[in-house]
C-alpha cells in the first residue's frame, strides 16, 4: 500500500484528542459502558468527535481544527458538557488520568469493531493491557518536509510533555514508582518509540515502502511512535502525554506544544541531528520515572540539567511566541502549577497518602474532570 500524499494544512493549527475513563460511581472501577454511552450521544450536537477505543471502558474525544488555545478550551468544554449529560443518564462518571489505579486488565472486554478485533488477535493480552489513557496533539504543517523537520526538533522536548502530563503512578493497585507508568505499556508494542531519522518526505516514503513490503505494517496507524506524521490531516501527532485530570490542563499542554512549534519554526534554534537520539531513551525514561524531578541531558552539549529547570528555561524562550498565539496566560498557569503542585501524578500520590483509598482517588479524579 503506497503512502498517501501529505494533505495541505494551515501551519500551527491544533487538534486535541483525549482518551477517557468510564467509571462506575458505586465502586469507582471501570465501567464497560462505551457502547451505551455512544448510542446516547449519536443525536447530540457537539464539535469534534466522540469515538470508541479498544476496550469497552474507554472513549476518545477530539476537537475539530483549532487555531488557538481559546478555541481548544471552548470545544473541549462543550464536548465535556454533552458527554456529562449522557453519562449521567447511564449513572456513569468520566475521568482523566493515564491509568485507572486499580482496574484489572484481564476483566476488560474488547470493543466490538473490526480494527479492535484485528488488534486483539494480533497482540493478544497486550490489547487488554492497552486500557490506558493518553492525550494526542496534532500540529498543522504547511508541507511534508516541514512536518518531518518539526517532528525531529520536537523530539528533544518529549521529556517535557511526559513530565508535565504524567498522571499514571498506579497500575492494578500498585504504586509503580513511575510518574507515567502508562508509557511502559506502550513500550511493549512493536514499532513504538522514535520515528526513523528522515528529513525529507521522499526519504520517508522509501522507508515506508520498505516496511510495507515486509508485511509488518499496512499503514501509518501501525506505527506507535512518540511523534508520527499524519499525512491525511497534514499534521504531526505528539502521542506521549498521559490524559491530564482536567480539560484545562490538556489545553495548556496543547498550547505549550503549539508555542514550542512556532519558536522552532521561526527562530530555528538548532538543526536536528541523528545524534540527538543518543540521549533520547535516557531522557524519556527519566521523565517517565521521576517526572519533573528527572534529569535532562542536553543533546547538543551533553550537559545534565534538572528537567524542571529545562522546562522553565524553555518557557522563557517561548514568551513572545505564546503572546503572539494568545496563549501566554495558559503557559503562565502551566508554569505556576508545575512550581506549586508539580504534576497530576504527584497530586494523585499525595491524595492517596492522605486518604489511603484508591477508590477515593478515582472519585476525586472524576470530580476534577467534571469541573
Amino acid at each position: 500500500m503506497p503512502l498517501e500524499a501529505f494533505a495541505q494544512s494551515k501551519s500551527l493549527t491544533l487538534g486535541v484528542e483525549l482518551e477517557l475513563q468510564l467509571i462506575n460511581p458505586h465502586d469507582y472501577d471501570l465501567s464497560p459502558n462505551a457502547k451505551n454511552l455512544l448510542r446516547l450521544l449519536e443525536k447530540k450536537q457537539h464539535p469534534g468527535e466522540i469515538k470508541p477505543e479498544i476496550t469497552e471502558s474507554m472513549i476518545e474525544i477530539s476537537t475539530g481544527i483549532c487555531n488557538t488555545y481559546g478555541e481548544v478550551v471552548e470545544q473541549l468544554t462543550e464536548i465535556r458538557g454533552v458527554l456529562k449529560q449522557s453519562a449521567d443518564k447511564l449513572d456513569v462518571m468520566i475521568s482523566g488520568g493515564g491509568t485507572h489505579p486499580f482496574q484489572q486488565w484481564s476483566k476488560q472486554r474488547i470493543f466490538d469493531a473490526p480494527r479492535f478485533h484485528y488488534l486483539s488477535e494480533l497482540y493478544g493480552y497486550l490489547s487488554k493491557q492497552f486500557t490506558i489513557f493518553g492525550q494526542h496533539v496534532h500540529i498543522g504543517c504547511p508541507g511534508p518536509d516541514h512536518a518531518l523537520n518539526l517532528l525531529h526538533c520536537l523530539s528533544r522536548y518529549i521529556p517535557h510533555f511526559i513530565a508535565l502530563s504524567a498522571s499514571s503512578p498506579f497500575v492494578q493497585g500498585i504504586n509503580t514508582g513511575f510518574n507515567s507508568a502508562r508509557l511502559n505499556s506502550v513500550f511493549a508494542f512493536p514499532l513504538s518509540g522514535r520515528a526513523p531519522f528522515a528529513l525529507t518526505w521522499q526519504d520517508f516514503e522509501v522507508y515506508f515502502d520498505k516496511m510495507t513490503r515486509t508485511g509488518v505494517v499496512q499503514g501509518m496507524k501501525d506505527f506507535y511512535w512518540d511523534i508520527r506524521p499524519k499525512p491525511e490531516f497534514g499534521t504531526i501527532e505528539v502521542r506521549v502525554m498521559d490524559t491530564p485530570l482536567t480539560i484545562e490542563k490538556a489545553a495548556q499542554i496543547a498550547a505549550y506544544i503549539q508555542a514550542l512549534s512556532r519558536w522552532l519554526t521561526i527562530e530555528r534554534p538548532f538543526v536536528p541531528q541523528e545524534d540527538d537520539y543518543l540521549v533520547y531513551t535516557f531522557n524519556r525514561f527519566q521523565a517517565c520515572r521521576f517526572g519533573l524531578d528527572g534529569t535532562y541531558v542536553e543533546p547538543g552539549t551533553g550537559e545534565h540539567i534538572p528537567l524542571r529547570d529545562h522546562i522553565k528555561k524553555t518557557l522563557r524562550a517561548l514568551e513572545n511566541h505564546a503572546a503572539e498565539l494568545g496563549s501566554d496566560r495558559a503557559l503562565s498557569n502551566l508554569k505556576e502549577e508545575m512550581l506549586a503542585r508539580g504534576n497530576d501524578a504527584q497530586w494523585i500520590l499525595q491524595l492517596h497518602q492522605e486518604e489511603h483509598s484508591l477508590a477515593e482517588v478515582v472519585r476525586r479524579q472524576a470530580m476534577l474532570w467534571h469541573g
